[in-house]
């Protein structure tokens, strides 16, 4: 079970987050979400420990912007949370592991995401609203058992130390990771260290040891 920590943007707080060894950390690159990384610590960036898959959000942005922070940051993946198609996710493989977000809800059509067979690495669930992402709410997971496709999944969307445990109960086969965010934070994009050891106690010893 991998564990992504997102919406990074204060460079003392990405430090202190890279030292718990997390797989994946994720950076907003969309300028109305309130964890947008403005001010990008370069050398930070740049500097993190190579296990960890530096992953960079975006929503509807052009190519050529995403390629530009792709090569003056050493991404390692990118997000993409708005209305891509699958060429243009598919445009990036040969640089980065592209992640698809999907946000879901009870009549969510799982059939859909067939277009995208051999067009994205990962698919990420979050939960439907009208904003990409960062609600803090929850969806209900047993959706999930209508999805039948062989790409893997990340799990987003209100996670908390309250129902960590409760991720347990989903047994899916694709069920690759989770994507821990608004919940684990003191404010918009600067983490609780204390809160994400305890989650990352709680993944890596009582559900999957």
């Amino acid at each position: 079970m991998k564990i992504k920590v997102c919406g990074l943007k204060f460079m003392g707080n990405i430090e202190a987050v890279a030292a718990l060894n997390p797989d994946f950390m994720g950076f907003i690159f969309y300028n109305r979400s309130p964890r947008f990384i403005d001010e990008v610590p370069g050398e930070t960036l740049k500097n993190l420990p190579s296990s960890i898959i530096k992953t960079a959000i975006f929503v509807n942005e052009t190519a050529d912007t995403i390629n530009t922070l792709i090569d003056q940051y050493h991404f390692n993946a990118i997000q993409l949370h708005g209305n891509e198609s699958p060429d243009f996710c598919n445009s990036f493989r040969d640089k980065v592991n592209v992640i698809k977000a999907f946000g879901v809800n009870e009549g969510f059509d799982f059939d859909q995401l067939a277009t995208y067979i051999n067009k994205v690495d990962f698919f990420l669930f979050d939960t439907k609203t009208d904003i990409h992402g960062g609600s803090g709410r929850t969806f209900n997971w047993s959706v999930l058992d209508q999805y039948k496709l062989n790409i893997p999944f990340f799990l987003s969307g209100g996670l908390s130390l309250d129902n960590l445990e409760e991720i347990k109960s989903i047994r899916h086969p694709q069920f690759y990771g989770v994507d821990l965010n608004s919940k684990f934070e003191v404010s918009p994009g600067n983490k609780n260290i204390g809160q994400l050891e305890k989650a990352f106690d709680i993944i890596k010893q009582s559900i999957y040891k």
